[in-house]
């Protein structure tokens, strides 16, 4: 078939608009700008699947424009070759509070309509579409964690040709614990809120999916201490009292004596990183192969060059952990004389180490730089400043020409990119053939 597979666009945490189903005329209480509704948006301790205020229904209504509309439109034009053939682009928007194995299951349904829909398209039935279904992928940031769980769930059986990732934290991102313990990090939502976001990630079960994992990310100072953040004994004695109120506020068995709210929140905690920690099992332990597929397939594409925090320090204090968030865990080492500090860099949110997938070698990835917008994207470069480098990933035109060249095959005019740090050229082995190299 020589049409350009359906693409569906997997975006990051945060980045769907939420609303709420239950009101006759629905109320949109997660959006990009306005109506950040915490209360409402925040789970029950005594089941993460609904909400802390109930009656409710919250549905995901869609993806941000701001950040994903460019892309989407670009794919769109680009990837069509004909103006009366056009290629469908789907954002798929979910509900991104909840445990990525569950968002996995959407997307399989979601995955199974494309192609269904696809199937109806004219063009594509003459080509022989419905005999070879497949579709491509793209996912920016925890998009792309999930398009990795969905295939190691469904394996051979998933249709799926080619697969784009930007700026993912398949090993995960500092700025997970950070908007746990805090409420502000540059994960999404607004850096100038306090208490209530902050109460609300606490019960936010796909943010315990992002924690870091990969290596020395996790510094202590005492042997009681483990340098394991999916292990419960890591964390502060600040979430598990925000759990335990919860549970005296909202909870079925609120009158409970202080002793076993307690215990129950720290069970309730315990509960939300074994389910992370097994998701990560899960992406650690995923191979290609196992999905009928080849490193060519996969562009994983890793933002680096900013500041970002590269390591956490989990101190003792009065017999108790506590995070020491310093200035000077956030580093930018890229170019470095050092090839090995290289790696401390990222995108300002994802940390180069936290980005590197287990199922793709060092040689088959592609890095892309904040000075990488062009002179002519002012207005991304200006919102790049308030938003983040990793944020605003999906706007950068380089790497709208590099999906597109990967998903047609066909290398667009002007397109390059660079290897991973201490990578040669003769060594880079770039998922797109005959890409320019740029050191």
């Amino acid at each position: 078939m020589s049409l350009v597979n359906p693409v569906i666009v997997i975006p990051g945490i945060t980045a769907s608009e939420l609303r709420d189903e239950y009101a006759v005329s629905p109320e949109t209480v997660w959006s990009a700008v306005m109506n950040k509704a915490y209360d409402r948006l925040t789970l029950h301790p005594e089941n993460l699947r609904y909400e802390l205020i109930e009656p409710a229904r919250i549905a995901p209504d869609s993806v941000f424009r701001l950040v994903y509309r460019h892309l989407i439109e670009e794919l769109r034009y680009n990837l069509t070759r004909k103006p009366e053939e056009p290629v469908p682009v789907y954002p798929f928007p979910y509900d991104w509070r909840q445990p990525l194995d569950l968002v996995e299951r959407q997307l399989e349904r979601f995955v199974d309509e494309v192609i269904a829909r696809t199937s109806l398209m004219r063009h594509y039935h003459r080509a022989g579409y419905p005999d070879q279904a497949r579709v491509n992928l793209v996912g920016h940031s925890m998009g792309g964690l999930i398009i990795a769980g969905y295939l190691e769930r469904n394996g051979s059986s998933a249709p799926v040709d080619k697969v784009a990732t930007l700026g993912t934290p398949f090993r995960g991102s500092f700025e997970a614990p950070l908007k746990i313990i805090t409420g502000t990090a540059s994960l999404g939502g607004d850096d100038e809120s306090g208490s209530r976001e902050r109460e609300a990630a606490r019960l936010t079960p796909s943010l315990y999916h992002l924690l870091p994992s990969f290596p020395e990310a996790i510094e202590t100072n005492h042997a009681d201490i483990p340098a394991d953040l999916y292990d419960v004994d890591a964390w502060q004695p600040g979430v598990f009292a925000t759990l335990a109120e919860f549970i005296r506020l909202h909870g079925l068995r609120g009158r409970a004596n202080q002793g076993k709210r307690r215990q129950w929140a720290q069970e309730l905690l315990a509960e939300m990183l074994t389910l992370a920690r097994a998701h990560r099992q899960r992406i650690e332990s995923f191979r290609l192969d196992q999905a009928d597929m080849r490193p060519e397939q996969w562009l994983c594409m890793i933002g680096v060059d900013a500041t970002t925090r590269v390591r956490l320090k989990v101190e003792r204090s009065e017999r108790h952990p506590v995070f020491n968030l310093t200035g000077k865990d956030r580093q930018n080492r890229w170019g470095d004389d050092d090839l090995d500090a290289w790696q401390l860099s990222g995108d300002g949110t994802v940390p180069y180490r936290g980005a590197e997938p287990a199922f793709l070698e060092r040689h088959q990835l592609v890095c892309l730089r904040p000075n990488d917008f062009g002179y002519w994207e002012v207005r991304d470069r200006l919102l790049t400043r308030k938003a983040g480098f990793h944020g605003m990933l999906p706007n950068l035109n380089l790497a709208h020409r590099l999906i597109i060249s990967h998903f047609s095959g066909q290398p667009v005019r002007g397109t390059w990119s660079r290897p991973a740090p201490g990578i040669e050229k003769d060594e880079w082995q770039s998922p797109i053939r005959n890409l320019e190299f740029k050191a």
